[in-house]
């Protein structure tokens, strides 16, 4: 555990070192409160659906964003190697560093709750909602990270990394839209409740909406469990190179 711990206080700080966090976390709000408050006077309500419904596309690039450097960058410095000689367990190297991807998410997020703040000041927004988004922001970016961590393992450039992640995720987010699944013939039914499932798409909506499903939770989790045993996995292979 204390492992775990030090690798992550140690990517948490590689983060904050450089103005690239700070860049990454002004770009986010500008973005967002531009994007919402866009239409937000336009609507009339007090609501932040349409800003939840922005996140699945916004962290599209955002959480690749922050993730391409997680091992590419370590590859590409020759400390890759280094790395994988300490005495740690290649679970908790991969643990450390998406727990620091996560807090760093989570920061971003938490500068973002100046919008519920001129919301509530403005109006009566439903608190349910925003709970419920907040909450289903960071288990959407969290399997993001899982995502972005596992490509990043498979190459030595951070740009590789960001685009491969950005087409992974874009696949999972299209694979399960109510768009897509339209266009399944009715006699392929069973193959559009896998991809709806499948998706990521109907999940973060579904927690958006203020109640939240365990089914919901468990399928996050699940995600993020599968690509974290894929980047261990990736590491594990990387010894007997």
């Amino acid at each position: 555990m204390n492992e775990t711990i030090t690798i992550f206080l140690k990517e948490l700080k590689s983060y904050f070192v450089s103005p690239i966090a700070y860049i990454f976390i002004i770009v986010y709000l500008i973005l967002t409160n531009f994007l919402f408050f866009q239409t937000f006077f336009l609507n009339n309500q007090s609501e932040m659906r349409s800003y939840f419904e922005l996140l699945p596309y916004i962290f599209l690039i955002f959480a690749p964003a922050i993730t391409m450097r997680t091992w590419a960058e370590e590859k590409r410095n020759k400390t890759f190697e280094l790395l994988l000689t300490l005495p740690l367990k290649d679970a908790q190297i991969v643990a450390g560093k998406f727990f620091a991807a996560l807090v760093f998410l989570k920061i971003t997020l938490l500068c973002s709750l100046t919008v519920p703040i001129t919301i509530a000041i403005i109006g009566n927004p439903d608190v349910g909602v925003i709970i419920g988004g907040y909450f289903g922001a960071i288990l959407l970016g969290a399997a993001y990270i899982s995502i972005g961590m596992f490509i990043s393992s498979l190459t030595e450039n951070q740009i590789v990394a960001l685009i491969g992640s950005v087409v992974i995720i874009l696949l999972l987010l299209v694979m399960g839209h109510p768009l897509v699944i339209s266009f399944i013939p009715s006699q392929l039914a069973g193959l559009s409740g896998i991809l709806s499932y499948i998706g990521l798409t109907g999940h973060f909506e579904s927690i958006c909406r203020g109640v939240i499903d365990s089914r919901d939770v468990v399928y996050y989790c699940s995600l993020i469990a599968f690509f974290l045993f894929l980047n261990v996995q990736s590491l594990e292979s990387r010894k007997w190179e």
